[in-house]
C-alpha cells in the first residue's frame, strides 16, 4: 500500500506539471504513454498465442498523434486508414504467421488505443475562455483537462473505497469479481460531488457539470471493464509493471481512453457553442 501512495503522489505531481504546461511537452507524454499503452495491449494478447501487428500499430498510433497536435484530422484520419491498411496487407503477405484474428485485434487495438489519446492532445490545445480561480487561471483545455483527470480519478477512488466499506454485491463477477454495485454507486456519487465542485470552481453551469460527474463516472467504470475482459480473455492479471503498485500504463489508463473523447466532445459541443 505503502509503495502503491508513493507511485501515486509522483505520478499525480508529474501529470500536474505535464497537463500546466501543455503544449510540445504534454504532446510528447501523450506519446510516450500511448505507445507504452500499444506495447502492453500487443503484448498481453501475445500472451495467447497472437501475432498483433506491432510496427503498423505504431505507425498509426504516432501519425494520429501527430496529427492531433497538428490539429489536422485529415492526418488523424490518413494515419488510422493507412495503418489499417498496413496491418491487412501484412496478413496477405504473411499468411500462416498472421491470422485474421490477430488483424482484427490489431486494427481494434490501434483504434481503442491512438484514438482516445488524440483525443487527449486535442482537448489540451482547445481554445476559448479564461476561468480565474483562487488558485490560478485557467485556459479552456487545461481547465477541462483537469475535469477529465480528476473526473476519472474521483471515480477509481470514491469506488475502490466505496467497494471496500460497502460492497456486497459484484457488478460483473465474470469480468472483474472485485467490483461491486456498491463501489459502482459511490463511485457515481463521488464523481458527480467532484465534478460538478470543479464546476463552482470555475463558474460553470453545476447541472452540466453534474451530469458530466455522472457519464464519466459510467463511462469509465465501462473502460475498466473492457479492460479487464481483454486481459481475462489474455489470460494476464496486470498490463505491465512500469509504475510499482499500479500495474503498467493501459492498466491505469483504461477509464481515460473513454473519458477523455467523452470530455473532448463535451467541451465542443456544451462549451464553445
Amino acid at each position: 500500500m505503502i509503495t502503491r501512495i508513493i507511485s501515486g503522489v509522483i505520478g499525480i505531481v508529474l501529470a500536474a506539471y505535464v497537463i500546466q504546461e501543455g503544449g510540445q511537452t504534454f504532446s510528447i507524454a501523450a506519446a510516450v504513454l500511448a505507445i507504452l499503452a500499444w506495447f502492453e495491449y500487443t503484448r498481453a494478447f501475445s500472451h495467447r498465442g497472437g501475432s498483433p501487428a506491432l510496427f503498423s500499430g505504431l505507425l498509426g498510433i504516432g501519425g494520429m498523434l501527430y496529427g492531433a497536435y497538428m490539429g489536422q484530422l485529415e492526418l488523424i484520419l490518413l494515419a488510422l486508414m493507412g495503418s489499417a491498411v498496413l496491418a491487412l496487407i501484412t496478413a496477405v503477405l504473411m499468411r500462416g504467421d498472421v491470422s485474421v484474428p490477430d488483424v482484427c485485434v490489431s486494427v481494434a487495438g490501434i483504434c481503442y488505443i491512438g484514438l482516445p489519446f488524440a483525443h487527449l492532445i486535442m482537448l489540451r490545445a482547445l481554445s476559448g475562455a479564461s476561468y480565474v480561480t483562487p488558485i490560478e487561471t485557467f485556459d479552456l483545455g487545461t481547465a477541462m483537462i483537469w475535469v477529465m483527470f480528476i473526473g476519472t480519478w474521483s471515480s477509481d477512488s470514491f469506488a475502490y473505497f466505496a467497494g471496500r466499506a460497502f460492497g456486497a454485491h459484484k457488478l460483473a463477477p465474470a469480468i472483474s469479481p472485485n467490483k461491486t454495485i456498491e463501489g459502482f454507486v459511490g463511485g457515481l456519487l463521488g464523481t458527480v460531488a467532484a465534478v460538478a465542485g470543479l464546476g463552482y470552481l470555475l463558474q460553470m453551469p453545476l447541472t452540466h457539470m453534474a451530469g458530466l460527474g455522472a457519464v464519466i463516472a459510467i463511462l469509465g467504470t465501462l473502460g475498466d471493464l473492457v479492460e479487464s475482459l481483454m486481459k481475462r480473455y489474455a489470460g494476464i492479471k496486470d498490463s505491465g509493471a512500469i509504475i510499482p503498485g499500479h500495474g503498467g500504463i493501459w492498466d491505469r489508463f483504461d477509464s481515460v481512453l473513454f473519458t477523455a473523447p467523452l470530455v473532448y466532445y463535451y467541451t465542443i459541443y456544451f462549451v464553445l457553442h
